[in-house]
């Protein structure tokens, strides 16, 4: 089994920053994609940016890019999702998310929660104007 373990959320002003970490237990060695989902109150819940571990491509919401960074950290397991500039528009329980090689997968299926096998529990970042 593998768990995934979001920290980091909390309230920031407009403008501000926020860093998102993921911690990755259990069986990993079949990991190959980590993404970072959000879902707001009464909204769907929507992609947010995935990378894979084997050659570091880095996939983003176009609204986030160029603010969201996404990376990872493989001798401890960890992903993160720095999130800069951040609008009240970004306020959202932030969740991970991991892709198991069981199969060849397309990246256009990075940016689908469907396609994930793992979750976490996600963690709350609010944005105040």
């Amino acid at each position: 089994q593998v768990q995934l373990v979001e920290s980091g959320g909390g309230l920031v002003q407009a403008g501000g920053s926020l860093r998102l970490s993921c911690a990755i237990s259990g069986r990993t060695f079949s990991m190959y994609v980590m993404g970072w989902f959000r879902q707001a109150p009464e909204k769907e819940r929507e992609f947010v940016a995935a990378i894979s571990w084997r050659d570091g491509s880095e996939y983003y919401l176009d609204s986030v890019k160029g603010r969201f960074t996404i990376s990872t950290d493989n001798a401890k397991n960890t992903v993160t999702l720095q999130m800069s500039s951040l609008k009240p528009e970004d306020t959202a329980v932030y969740s991970c998310a991991a892709l198991e090689y069981r199969e060849y997968h397309s990246s256009a299926s990075y940016t689908r929660g469907g396609e994930y096998h793992y979750w976490g529990q996600g963690t709350q970042v609010t944005v105040s104007s």
